[in-house]
């Protein structure tokens, strides 16, 4: 079950990657990384679950903290300026 999970997951971030690339706007390649990034995260939960090593889950925190920062980041950039 977890190997099609995945499999799917790894099928969503191809498919961002798409938008990311060809977004039209930049809202649209800030949403994409941010999706992208969400499924990264999953991804890492994925694999810690399946190598059944906690330490993995501490790497996927930090790394959602650290993308919803840059997200906040670049969306009050692009909204008004630093």
């Amino acid at each position: 079950m977890l190997t099609i999970a995945v499999s799917i997951t790894l099928l969503s971030i191809a498919i961002t990657m798409v938008r990311f690339v060809k977004g039209p706007t930049s809202v649209d390649r800030v949403i994409a990384f941010d999706v992208m990034s969400v499924s990264s995260i999953a991804l890492i939960a994925f694999i810690a679950a399946l190598s059944n090593r906690i330490i993995y889950m501490d790497v996927a925190l930090v790394y959602g903290i650290l993308g919803f920062l840059g997200v906040i980041v670049v969306a009050r950039y692009l909204e008004r300026g630093l």
